[in-house]
């Protein structure tokens, strides 16, 4: 259990259980299967845990029908109740055999702090009884109404409680049978009736409410007529509905697109970041203590501790829609532009991150973030807003542009090279798609992707395709994307050099590929990261409309549309 969230002990979940079926309000519980699905169950804020018999067999790959020995199912219990501290209510099919195998299920399940027993009134071995219902025959009123008077007589823990299931109308006896039975189970001493139905309209349920007229506490499982509205169970006096089976089906579901996605690809690149981070599964293992490991294992040392992202623009080309805010503050796949680039830090480990605002700073509104402004914006250039932040840097810092979407890796590979500065290039791209691509970059050597380990520098940064006076002619080896790491003593050096281009006359119209060039003049080694592609910058309408494809192809898990780099000029 998270130190956070104590579990409720033992007795305590018992009577939680109790509270919600005697509740006045309609209350909820949703299915698990495991304890990793059982802690984001709470996470989720449900109040309690439905075992699931058909989800817990899905995740052991066999059959619903009691191929998974009752032990299995118990020992599976335990994690979920350790791992969630939530009360569990166990579908516990038929009870696994008769009276006495019922009796020796509830002591096993109040050892291990489960709150509640589910038993259905079908012949032992049972089979889903949305699987040929009619076909599987019922046990007899006195054969059931044995196994819970058994069950009753068993517990110790008075709040323990058990759910008599009915399956007449799965069965298709009918409803004078169902409710002939659901009365027999009452007065054998259940705590409350589940009325199953395999409708796909609630009519049954609907009725079977009416006749019951609220005798004892009733349940149901909504998994075929899902598309009725709550407030008709809520009016209807039902006491628990019970979501059966759905993060197995949305687990499963995940888990084919990825497998599918894989093998088809032969590359991890297109579904790192639309699946939860390895630090996401630490996190709900409550693994604290691998933190340390993570940064050692995952990226290979240890992430920069801060990030810079200039922000103070307008943004040409998008005056149709910054009216009202800057460019970064665009909504972008359902948020803003700067909150995908600050989350991408996040992820990393970094969280002091300032960002310089300028055009509208007002309207920036992201949490997690330190605003400071750029207050001359609309008459210099990015420099003067680096400026605004350089005196702040005391760690190892990321300088970023504002409007940037990319895959995580370009983060840890810049966090993995050992120079003092280390920049990301596009290789993909060494000529201009439209006028306002700039930022080309020449390099020591080309992006060769069959090698790997190669120590490329940076030799330049040019706002054209080709300059002479610097290049020779030469073509530039690509793009640099906005992305710069500052590590160790660089921090120093990078000062200084802002200091020396902050006593230029032409200071307010410097960006940051003069400081790049400035560094390398001063003798400085910046380290070249070569990626090819998954990127996109925000400059027109077209770069808005590539961006928000691209950051859909990042969201949890859906098929995605392909990479290309985008065109930005920004401060």
């Amino acid at each position: 259990m998270n130190a956070r969230t104590p579990a409720l002990s033992t007795a305590s979940r018992s009577a939680t259980l109790r509270q919600l079926l005697v509740s006045s309000e309609l209350e909820f519980m949703m299915e698990a299967h495991n304890g990793l699905s059982a802690r984001i169950v709470r996470e989720a804020g449900f109040k309690a845990i439905w075992a699931s018999g058909l989800a817990i067999s899905a995740q052991f790959g066999v059959r619903d029908n009691n191929e998974a020995s009752w032990t299995q199912v118990v020992d599976t219990l335990e994690f979920m109740a350790d791992s969630s501290g939530l009360p569990i209510l166990v579908d516990g099919d038929t009870g696994y055999g008769n009276f006495n195998n019922v009796r020796r299920l509830v002591r096993k399940l109040e050892q291990r702090g489960i709150a509640g027993l589910c038993i259905e009134d079908k012949q032992f071995p049972k089979t889903n009884s949305f699987i040929d219902g009619e076909r599987q025959p019922l046990a007899t009123i006195d054969e059931f109404c044995g196994k819970i008077k058994a069950g009753k007589d068993t517990q110790t823990d008075a709040d323990f409680s058990i759910v008599a299931r009915v399956e007449a109308l799965i069965a298709g006896w009918g409803m004078d049978e169902a409710l002939r039975r659901a009365e027999a189970y009452r007065q054998a001493g259940a705590d409350a009736i589940l009325i199953h139905s395999k409708l796909s309209r609630p009519d049954e349920i609907l009725e079977f409410a009416r006749e019951w007229a609220g005798r004892a506490p009733l349940v149901i499982v909504p998994t075929k007529y899902y598309s009725t509205p709550t407030e008709v169970f809520r009016q209807a006096g039902i006491s628990l509905v019970i979501w059966a089976n759905h993060l197995v089906r949305a687990a499963a579901s995940a888990m084919q697109a990825v497998a599918r996605e894989i093998h088809d690809t032969q590359t991890l690149v297109h579904v790192e970041d639309r699946i939860a981070p390895v630090s996401e599964i630490f996190r709900l293992q409550d693994a604290d203590e691998y933190s340390a490991a993570e940064r050692l294992y995952l990226s290979g040392s240890e992430a920069p501790g801060a990030a810079v992202v200039l922000a103070a623009s307008r943004g040409e080309g998008l005056d149709a829609l910054t009216a009202e805010r800057p460019k970064v503050m665009l909504p972008v796949a359902g948020k803003p532009l700067l909150r995908w680039l600050v989350d991408a830090f996040k992820m990393q480990g970094i969280h002091d991150i300032t960002v310089v605002g300028g055009y509208r700073a007002d309207a920036i509104q992201c949490a997690g973030v330190t605003l400071v402004r750029n207050e001359r914006h609309a008459s210099t250039g990015e420099l003067a807003s680096l400026a605004c932040a350089a005196d702040g840097l005391h760690t190892d810092t990321v300088i970023a542009y504002g409007d940037l979407l990319f895959r995580s890796y370009f983060l840890r590979d810049l966090f993995e090279s050992e120079c003092r500065f280390s920049v990301v290039v596009d290789s993909s791209q060494t000529q201009p798609s439209n006028q306002s691509v700039r930022d080309f970059a020449y390099c020591s050597a080309p992006d060769d992707r069959a090698l790997f380990g190669q120590k490329v520098l940076l030799r330049h940064v040019s706002n054209k395709a080709r300059e002479v006076a610097v290049t020779g002619g030469q073509a530039p080896q690509g793009r640099w994307i906005g992305l710069l790491c500052v590590r160790g003593a660089g921090r120093e050096a990078l000062q200084q050099t802002l200091a020396g281009l902050r006593a230029r006359a032409d200071f307010d119209t410097l960006d940051m590929p003069d400081l790049l060039n400035a560094l390398i003049d001063a003798g400085e080694e910046i380290d070249v990261k070569y990626v090819h592609g998954h990127w996109r910058s925000v400059n027109d309408l077209e770069d808005y409309q590539r961006a928000g494809e691209f950051a859909h192809a990042r969201l949890p898990f859906v098929q995605g549309a392909p990479d290309t780099p985008g065109s930005e000029k920004r401060r």
